[in-house]
């Protein structure tokens, strides 16, 4: 190239992109954001637009909402997944409840006490009140707790650049007099604080402990049906048959809750519908009269007549309900609407009318044996085997329900940092929030038959089973109150009336069911204690961590200085040595993703040294299953030379550590100094670009062909122990934690990366 002088000049540099590059010129239209909308380029420089899409990742909701086809599909998949349990109460409701054949005014009573509370606890409360209360489409005690977080400040984020939980606290004007009392007593009590977070950790825990006896209960009461036909069938073969199925039931877990579902709602639906067939059969055969039970009267006369054999059988006719506790907890996995559907639609009404036909059948039985097993012996002649075989099917997909709750559950205990992070596949595309977790399906799966193998028959398991769901149920009406004055904003008086309604239903099956704590409850009871003792025990844990790291969270500022020379030297505090310049490309993870990495703080204070480019890279995890290519990275500058941020958007589909990573980051970066630097080029391979431009890729490229280093931090905890009873109690505890913390899978255990290229950089926290 010549001036108009003559003079020949140097050709402009270029810079030469990888496959898949493609650079930004003048010519070129804006790219969409993060969000998906257009910009115009000098409206919004990039270090801003991260900042926005960091803000929009931080309160991008996880709820999904459904309509038409979606929304019948998602209510057929509910069907096979929540109401196996419930469904399959029919199965040993009345042989639960009466130890003799009962006279006719005591069918109709329990009859009528089975009635209403399917009508007023699952019914009313739950599908119309409770369903509502969700945490951003999560569902469960523990999601009312981070609800209540959400609009009171009761509990201590994670101090991440992606807290888990947004303050959407209501202005005080807002409030009625008694809801703004009890907001500043609950924030500023720390008693209050406490033992809300621990009402929402032990109705997880009961929910999970349950999921253990729920399909030992379910599989053996349908198992036992087989003793109709074969009176000689020993106690042996009966469990045998039932932890074989158990074994298959866990065995199909990985397949993912929607082809699960799927497969199983046609068996609960033809289950549901023969049911109430047999029910209508028997009532139009049999003993009509026994419709009076729609009467309230029958309940209260029940009670009145028959006094504490009255209340102590309540402990039976609550199993009528187990199950609904799946209700809430599977919500995430399906949507309010599905669950509506589905139960109001088909569930509640052929539950309804089972029962019915059945106390039909009882009343009118002169052998005096139906009640012993009250589905088989009611069922129409002819239709035993069919019977026979649809109520063993049903009975393993009944385990279903307890199995998906306990993914969900476990999902939100461990965003909330209860629970140390575990291997979770989403299994849906489509459903966001449908999980599997293989560990936890393996040991539900080792507890159950354990269980089975035990306990043995449903008399023994029915004294253990029911107890956590009663006292879940009772949680979940405290804690939906509280909700409803803080964050429904509905007036006091009105809440506190329906509370005590729902707390009296509540309390008089939990006194009733705490008699059968010393028959085999305990054994409920103490499994909830452990897992809510883990699940306290690991937030402390957590909490004492944070605390240390934050002593070195800083800015730059406060560790990196320049001298006269304009050299990289290190604060007079940390020392005022010269930092030194290594070669190569420095990238360092950072699992907060704001200010100054503590592996990157560890190691200058350790090396005096800097690798010649260094990357802040940040992982930042969404609940969607991909993010687009273009919209993966967000990428600014630090206020140190030479130091980008980067951080990586990613779907639980994506594939984003692979043994590429860094030269995935350079490509990246190269796009990021040359967007607004490009000029027209007729070759789409190679731009031109200021000399200033040309400086900071040729550095960039120079470190990277130099070498590419993964640094990681090492953090080791030490726990001080300190004098007095409670000081060892302390020690005690943190041991634990940090023998649990060190036996648990790492989250970067999947980075596929070379060895050689990897520096562990060690540094020792104390607690």
């Amino acid at each position: 190239m010549a001036t108009k002088d003559g003079d020949e000049v140097a050709p402009a540099p270029r810079i030469q992109f990888a496959d898949g590059i493609k650079p930004k010129t003048k010519g070129d239209k804006p790219s969409p954001t993060a969000s998906g909308s257009f910009e115009k380029e000098h409206d919004l420089n990039y270090e801003e637009r991260a900042r926005k899409i960091s803000e929009q990742d931080l309160n991008e909701k996880k709820k999904q909402t459904y309509s038409g086809f979606m929304l019948a599909w998602l209510s057929f998949q509910s069907i096979g997944t929540i109401y196996g349990d419930i469904g399959t109460s029919p199965l040993y409701v009345y042989s639960s409840t009466f130890s003799s054949q009962p006279s006719w005014d005591d069918l109709v009573g329990a009859l009528s006490i089975i009635i209403w509370s399917l009508t007023l606890i699952v019914t009313i409360k739950y599908t119309f009140i409770v369903l509502r209360a969700d945490d951003d489409g999560q569902g469960g005690t523990f999601a009312l707790y981070s609800l209540l977080a959400r609009y009171a400040n009761i509990t201590q984020n994670e101090p991440n650049g992606a807290a888990p939980l947004q303050l959407e606290r209501h202005d005080t004007g807002k409030l009625d007099p008694v809801g703004r009392r009890f907001r500043t007593f609950i924030e500023k009590s720390g008693t209050a604080k406490f033992m809300l977070k621990l009402v929402g950790v032990i109705g997880v825990s009961m929910v999970m402990a349950d999921g253990v006896l729920t399909p030992a209960q379910s599989v053996l009461g349908a198992i036992q049906g087989l003793v109709v036909v074969s009176p000689d069938l020993s106690r042996g073969a009966i469990i045998g048959i039932s932890c074989a199925i158990l074994i298959v039931l866990f065995a199909i877990q990985p397949f993912g809750t929607a082809k699960i579902g799927t497969a199983f709602a046609p068996i609960v639906v033809v289950w549901l519908l023969f049911n109430f067939c047999a029910g209508i059969y028997n009532l139009v055969l049999y003993d009509y009269t026994v419709l009076k039970a729609f009467s309230p009267y029958f309940a209260g006369a029940y009670l009145m007549r028959n006094g504490y054999d009255g209340w102590k059988s309540l402990g039976g006719l609550l199993l009528a309900f187990t199950g609904v506790e799946a209700l809430f907890a599977d919500l995430g996995a399906f949507s309010k609407r599905a669950i509506q559907i589905s139960w109001l639609c088909l569930a509640f009404p052929c539950l309804v009318i089972a029962y019915i036909g059945q106390a039909a059948f009882i009343s009118a039985d002169t052998t005096e044996t139906a009640f012993t097993n009250p589905f088989f012996y009611t069922v129409p002649p002819g239709s035993f085997y069919f019977s026979m075989v649809i109520a063993i099917l049903a009975a393993i997909v009944a385990s279903q329900a307890m199995i998906t709750s306990s993914f969900q559950l476990l999902t939100q205990v461990m965003r909330l940092s209860y629970f140390p992070h575990i291997k979770t596949v989403h299994t849906s595309d489509k459903f966001h929030e449908q999980v599997y977790m293989p560990m936890a399906n393996w040991l539900l799966m080792i507890g159950t038959v354990i269980v089975t193998a035990v306990y043995n028959n449903t008399t023994s398991l029915g004294n253990a089973y029911g107890v956590c769901v009663i006292v879940v149920t009772f949680i979940t009406t405290c804690m939906v109150s509280i909700v409803a004055i803080l964050i429904w904003r509905i007036p006091f008086f009105i809440v506190l009336f329906v509370f005590l309604v729902f707390a009296l239903l509540d309390g008089v099956y939990i006194t009733s069911a705490l008699i059968k704590v010393p028959d085999g409850a305990w054994f409920t009871i103490l499994l909830s204690a452990i897992l809510s003792s883990i699940f306290i025990l690991w937030r402390f844990g957590k909490e004492q961590q944070w605390r240390a790291e934050a002593q070195d969270r800083m800015q730059p500022g406060h560790f990196l200085a320049t001298d006269s020379v304009g050299d990289l030297v290190l604060t007079q505090a940390f020392g005022g040595k010269k930092i030194s310049d290594a070669s190569g490309l420095g990238i360092f993870f950072d699992k907060v993703g704001d200010n100054v990495p503590i592996v990157f703080t560890q190691f200058i204070r350790k090396f005096k040294a800097r690798p010649a480019i260094i990357i802040f890279f940040h992982m930042r995890p969404l609940s969607r299953p991909t993010v687009p290519h273009e919209e993966r990275f967000i990428i600014s500058r630090t206020s140190i030379p030479a130091c980008y941020r980067v951080t990586l958007r990613h779907g639980y589909k994506d594939d984003v550590l692979t043994s590429d990573l860094g030269r995935q980051l350079v490509e990246h970066l190269i796009l990021y100094i040359t967007r607004d630097h490009s000029a027209p080029s007729g070759n789409a391979a190679s731009v031109h670009h200021s000399p200033e431009v040309q400086a900071e890729l040729d550095a960039l490229n120079q470190a990277f062909e130099d070498q590419t280093v993964y640094i990681m931090g090492k953090e080791v905890m030490k726990v001080q122990l300190r004098k007095g009873v409670l000081g060892f109690f302390r020690w005690s505890i943190l041991e634990l934690f940090l023998w649990i913390r060190e036996n648990t899978r790492a989250k970067l255990a999947d980075l596929d990366i070379n060895a050689d290229d990897l520096v562990e950089v060690g540094f020792v926290k104390q607690l």
